[in-house]
């Protein structure tokens, strides 16, 4: 049986097919695309002076960063299903300090581990068997988070770093990390930091089709070039149809753990992720058909469902 809410309805129109919005000759439409969308966060954080804004504003850091230069991202494990769900951006400052960046767009419980694997490795790779430990330099790790994770608490930002239990003020240096739960940022919310509140309401306030921005974002410097780089006129036709098919992605992938997680709940612990697993699977296997009745091309369907696409061969010729 498939998992409860995920329905194929919205199939009889895929909404990752080339729009009528998207004219990239248009230039008269002042539309935005949502900043959270990996290639877009990439598009405006790919920009040093803007990176360096951001991170001064999110991190309690001690001293400024003053220049930037960029990581090359790493491969790192997947949490199971969330093929589309993070993105992240990595560089290093003036001071050698390593900084990573994560957008995650769908929370699980294995993420806070995820993010302690990547600083954990981030921090040991700075040195060979040559070097000493006194060369580690920190490294901070900023985790914004698309969805509400602690539901015992309004606040919506965590700083976590390695503390002594019984002095709070004693510390060892060289890992913090910082969650941002972007649902409950509200504008009131501060962090005594104008330039942190204006970067978050970028990044809540920006969606899909936004037209109208508010005045605070094209008042200041960095936010309003940060509006510039994610104006729909800014992007290509493949890239408008690469953002939509992501979205698309990240709907499947809220449908199907959710769906997952209510078979684990109902069938106990150990059955249950049993069948989630099973009503998981079968949950793609019914879009890919479907996918495939509409005529979308196997690697659209692989990449969609995150099947393989020798998997999608496989099912499709059995059925």
């Amino acid at each position: 049986m498939l998992p409860a809410q995920l329905s194929l309805s919205a199939l009889s129109e895929p909404s990752f097919a080339i729009a009528k919005r998207h004219r990239a000759d248009d230039t008269s439409d002042m539309r935005y695309l949502d900043p959270k969308h990996d290639l877009v966060f990439k598009k405006v954080f790919g920009h040093a002076n803007l990176l360096q804004s951001f991170l001064n504003a999110l991190l309690p850091l001690s001293s400024p960063i003053e220049s930037l230069e960029y990581l090359p991202a790493e491969l790192v494990p997947e949490i199971p299903v969330l093929k589309h769900s993070i993105v992240d951006v990595r560089c290093r400052d003036q001071n050698g300090r390593q900084f990573i960046v994560e957008m995650q767009m769908l929370w699980t419980d294995s993420f806070k581990s995820r993010v302690l694997f990547n600083a954990s490795k981030a921090y040991v790779r700075q040195i060979d068997k040559t070097e000493d430990y006194e060369s580690l330099e920190p490294v901070f790790s900023l985790n914004l988070v698309n969805q509400s994770f602690e539901k015992d608490t309004d606040e919506f930002y965590h700083h976590y770093a390695i503390v002594h239990l019984q002095d709070s003020g004693k510390r060892l240096q060289g890992l913090e990390f910082v969650f941002v739960e972007l649902p409950k940022f509200r504008p009131e919310k501060v962090l005594d930091k104008p330039m942190a509140d204006l970067w978050l309401r970028f990044l809540t306030e920006i969606e899909s089709e936004t037209e109208t921005v508010p005045a605070a974002l094209l008042d200041n410097p960095f936010t309003k070039e940060a509006l510039a780089q994610v104006q729909e006129s800014a992007f290509t036709k493949p890239e408008l149809l690469a953002y939509d098919r992501y979205w698309d992605s990240i709907r499947m992938e809220v449908s199907l753990v959710g769906g997952a997680r209510r078979e684990g709940h109902q069938e106990g612990l150990k059955e249950g992720l049993q069948k989630g697993q099973e009503a998981l699977l079968l949950a793609k296997h019914t879009m890919a058909l479907a996918m495939n009745a509409k005529g979308l091309p196997l690697a659209d369907i692989a990449e969609i469902t995150g099947l393989s696409a020798s998997e999608v061969a496989k099912l499709l010729a059995e059925n």
